[in-house]
This record gives structure tokens, C-alpha cells and sequence, in this order.
């Protein structure tokens, strides 16, 4: 299954800069993880803000909910889901 999940980063600003960037770091391992592992189909930066649009190629939602929630910034997320299904007009045919 396909979801489109859209993620705005909003790291509280009291949060100690050595911490935060403790947590970019091992965000960014883990989210390396899930795209090598097929999970995490595609990652886009939205301009102008702290903020992404990925693709995720998950079993289900639950699997979907169990991924996010083990990224380290999750607590500091407000994450949009959207499932998705494959296009009649699509010409691909790797995109269920």
C-alpha cells in the first residue's frame, strides 16, 4: 500500500542545539534505514520550510503507524497521511 505523508518538523526552540542536532543526526540514519529497506519510497524537502513529502510502500496503516512513530523527531511532528492507489493512466508499472 502507498501513502503520501507530509511531515512539518516544528522542534520546540528551548530544546538545546547539541540535543537537536543529536536528533537530526540519528533522524536522518533512520530514514536512510527505511529507504534502503523499500519502506520509504520517496523524500522531498518543501521549500521554505522544515517540513517533507514522502512516498511510503507499507503493508498497512499500522505498519505505516509503527514506522513513524520509531523516527526520532516524531514527538515533534504533525504528520498528514494520505493513502494512495494506482492511476488508470499511469504508464508505470511500479507504482501500486
Amino acid at each position: 500500500m502507498l501513502f503520501q505523508v507530509e511531515m512539518d518538523v516544528r522542534i520546540p526552540r528551548d530544546l538545546p542545539e547539541a540535543e537537536a542536532a543529536e536528533l537530526k543526526s540519528v533522524e536522518r540514519a533512520r530514514a536512510q534505514e527505511l529507504q534502503q529497506a523499500g519502506k520509504w519510497r520517496h523524500l522531498w524537502r518543501v521549500a521554505g520550510r522544515y517540513a517533507n513529502i514522502s512516498i511510503f510502500d507499507v503493508s498497512s496503516p499500522q505498519e505505516l503507524h509503527d514506522i513513524l512513530s520509531t523516527l526520532p523527531l516524531f514527538p515533534f511532528m504533525e504528520i498528514a497521511v494520505t493513502p494512495l492507489c494506482r492511476h488508470p493512466s499511469s504508464i508505470r508499472e511500479d507504482d501500486t
